[in-house]
C-alpha cells in the first residue's frame, strides 16, 4: 500500500474502499519496525490491540455500520497517558514497577470511538520536565531530520513519530511548551488549547495548574479533526469545562476561502523578538508577510511570567514527587531530580508572589486580545540543538539550551491560552516554528488563520523516512 502522510487522506481511502484498516495498520507496524531502532520513538507497541481494533472497523465497515470520523487512522500517545492493560512509565524508570492502567485515559477512548487505532506510547523526558527528550532511562529521541540533534521535548516521541512518517497523528502534553517546542523542532504542526478545554483524566501529572494535552499531526486540518473529536466536558477531570463542544473543522474552509479578512491579527513585540537567530526571524517575517501584518503588540512583563512559570511549575512538580525522592532519589533522571530537589525548596511565599503575577499577567493580556484577535511569535529561539549541545548564544550570552527552549512558548502556557506552533518550511536547513496564539477558546480562528497560511503554502509539515 502507497503510505498517506496525513490522517484525511487514509481515513477517505478506507471509506472508499481503497484499502482496509487492517491493511492500513500493518503497513504502520512495519514501518515502526524498521525504523525504530534508530529514532527511538516507541517505548512501547500496542500491535495486538491496534490489529484487533482494526478488524472491528473492517467489519463495521462490510456491514453498512457507520464508522467515526477518524476511522482507520493510526495514532500513538506520549507515555504519561493511561493504556489498559500497559504500565505508564511517564519517561521514568520508578514508574516502570507501576501495575498495567487498568482503563484508558479519556484522550484514547475519545479518539478510539471517532475510529482511530491506538498503535502505541512515546518516548518523552522523565516526568516531562525538558525540552529535548534525551531520557537516561530510555535513551534520547533524536530528531528525523538530523540524528545528531534533539528532536525537542518533552513531548520529542510524539514530535518525531509524526516527522518520520511512523504514524500521521500523536498526542503529547504541554506544561510550558512541551507540544510546540518540539513541533516546531521536527518540523509538524503542535496545538495546545486552551487549558481545561481537554480532559486530562488517565494523564499523569507534572504542573496541574499548567498542564495541557493535545495532538501533533501534519495537516491543519488533521489538527482540528482530533481537536474536535476530543472536546468535551469529562467528569473525570475536575478543571476540563463543560462549555460546549464547539467543532472548528467547519471554520477552515473559511480559512482557505475568505483568508484572513475581519482577522486583527499583530506581531508580539518586547519579549518575544529578543533573542533568536536569523532562520527563526526570516520564517517569523515570511508568516506575517504572508498575512499582511506590520503591527506590532508588547505583552507585559512577559519575561517575569516566564520567571513565575519556572517557580509554579517547579514547586508543584516536586510536591507531586516528593516522597519518591526521599525514598529512591537514584532512580531518577539525574537532571530532573536535580530540578525537582530545587522546587522542593523554593519557599511558598514565592509561589504565592508567582501566582499573584500570573492573576495580574493573565488580565493584563486578555485586555490586549479586546484589540487584537490573534498573536503571532516564534516557538524556539533556534533550530534544534545537538544533543550534547548544554549550551546555547542568545543575544551574544552563552545559555543552557534545556531551560531556554521554551523561551518564547512559556509565558503563554502560564496564563492558559490556545496556541498551535505551525512549521514554516525552509529551503535549506532545519526546521522553524511560528506560533499563532489567540485568546482563550479561540481555537477556530487560530486553526483558521493556520488554514489560510497552509493553502498559500506558506506552512507545511517537514516529513521524513517516505515509503
Amino acid at each position: 500500500m502507497t503510505y498517506r502522510r496525513d490522517a484525511i487522506a487514509l481515513t477517505t481511502a478506507l471509506r472508499q474502499g481503497e484499502t482496509t484498516a487492517v491493511a492500513i495498520t500493518a503497513a504502520t507496524l512495519a514501518r515502526i519496525e524498521q525504523h525504530n531502532p534508530a529514532l527511538n520513538c516507541f517505548t512501547t507497541v500496542t500491535a495486538e490491540r491496534a490489529i484487533a481494533q482494526a478488524q472491528a472497523i473492517d467489519a463495521a465497515l462490510a456491514a453498512g455500520e457507520p464508522v467515526g470520523p477518524l476511522a482507520g487512522v493510526p495514532f500513538a500517545v506520549k507515555n504519561l497517558y493511561d493504556i489498559a492493560g500497559e504500565v505508564t512509565l511517564a519517561g521514568a524508570k520508578i514508574n516502570a514497577s507501576n501495575a498495567p492502567a487498568t482503563q484508558d485515559c479519556t484522550a484514547i477512548a475519545r479518539l478510539e470511538a471517532a475510529g482511530a487505532i491506538l498503535v502505541g506510547a512515546l518516548n518523552m523526558d522523565e516526568y516531562a520536565y525538558g525540552f529535548v527528550t534525551v531520557n537516561h532511562h530510555y535513551g534520547a529521541t533524536p530528531n528525523p531530520h538530523d540524528p545528531a540533534r534533539v528532536s525537542g521535548g518533552s513531548s520529542g516521541g510524539s514530535a518525531a513519530a509524526v516527522a518520520a512518517s511512523l504514524v500521521p497523528l500523536t498526542l503529547g502534553s504541554d506544561t510550558n511548551g512541551s507540544i510546540r517546542v518540539p513541533a516546531a523542532l521536527c518540523g509538524v504542526y503542535g496545538f495546545k488549547p486552551t487549558y481545561g478545554r481537554l480532559s486530562r483524566a488517565g494523564t499523569q501529572l507534572f504542573s496541574a495548574s499548567l498542564d495541557h494535552i493535545g495532538p501533533l499531526a501534519t495537516t491543519v486540518e488533521d489538527i482540528a479533526l482530533a481537536f474536535d473529536a476530543l472536546q468535551g466536558p469529562d467528569p473525570r477531570d475536575p478543571v476540563c469545562c463543560d462549555r460546549p463542544i464547539a467543532p472548528v473543522t467547519p471554520h477552515l474552509q473559511a480559512g482557505v476561502q475568505a483568508g484572513v479578512d475581519g482577522l486583527r491579527i499583530a506581531i508580539a513585540a518586547g519579549h518575544f523578538a529578543q533573542g533568536m537567530e536569523p532562520a527563526v526571524a526570516t520564517a517569523l517575517e515570511t508568516v506575517a508577510t504572508a498575512l499582511q501584518v506590520t503591527q506590532r503588540v508588547t505583552l507585559p512583563a512577559s519575561d517575569r511570567a516566564r520567571a513565575a512559570a519556572y517557580l509554579i511549575t517547579a514547586a508543584e512538580g516536586s510536591q507531586l514527587h516528593l516522597s519518591r525522592l526521599r525514598s529512591c532519589p537514584i532512580d531518577f533522571d539525574p537532571a530532573t531530580r536535580d530540578r525537582f530537589l530545587a522546587g522542593a525548596m523554593i519557599p511558598a511565599s514565592w509561589y504565592l508572589q508567582a501566582q499573584r503575577l500570573r492573576r495580574w499577567y493573565r488580565d493584563q493580556v486578555r485586555s490586549l486580545f479586546t484589540e487584537v484577535d490573534i498573536l503571532l511569535a516564534p516557538t524556539t529561539p533556534c533550530v534544534a540543538p545537538y544533543i550534547d549541545q548544554d549550551t546555547m548564544a542568545i543575544d551574544g550570552q552563552d545559555i543552557l539550551v534545556r531551560p531556554h527552549l521554551g523561551l518564547y512558548t512559556q509565558p503563554l502556557s502560564f496564563i492558559g491560552l490556545p496556541v498551535l506552533s505551525v512549521p514554516v518550511p525552509q529551503p535549506q536547513g532545519l526546521p522553524v516554528g511560528v506560533q499563532i496564539m489567540g485568546a482563550p477558546y479561540q481555537e477556530a480562528k487560530i486553526l483558521r488563520v493556520a488554514a489560510a497560511l497552509q493553502a498559500q503554502g506558506v506552512i507545511s509539515a517537514s516529513l521524513t523516512h517516505a515509503t
